[in-house]
């Protein structure tokens, strides 16, 4: 079963999905290839799986969260310079459905592997 990569941006400090945020996909095997990138859409999604099925391979990977853009453009930048600008998650895949959300705040995140 080939694999694919989704994933979900929540904004827990005003309750809503994250809408416009950038995120870079990193292939980590063998260096670091940029692969995509993508911005969330109005429920924090990307339109397509970050990374479809006919892209997958099993391998490392590193996606980066662009959260200083969007905390910006959302008026939620309070400080200079920011506590989280780019947030990089790095994890690795076989084959199956991924799903590697991000819940965010001006001041922490976590993340988990959904389904």
């Amino acid at each position: 079963m080939p694999g694919y990569l989704t994933t979900h941006v929540l904004d827990t400090a005003r309750g809503r999905p994250a809408a416009g945020l950038r995120i870079t996909l990193f292939r980590l095997d063998g260096g670091r290839e940029q692969l995509t990138e993508m911005e969330t859409n109005a429920d924090g999604r990307t339109d397509s799986p970050i990374l479809p099925k006919d892209n997958f391979a099993p391998g490392r990977y590193e996606l980066v969260f662009h959260a200083g853009e969007y905390l910006h453009a959302s008026g939620q930048a309070v400080s200079d310079p920011l506590f989280l600008d780019e947030i990089p998650i790095r994890f690795g895949m076989e084959e199956g459905h991924y799903h590697v959300p991000l819940l965010l705040s001006p001041f922490g995140y976590s993340t988990y592997r959904g389904s």
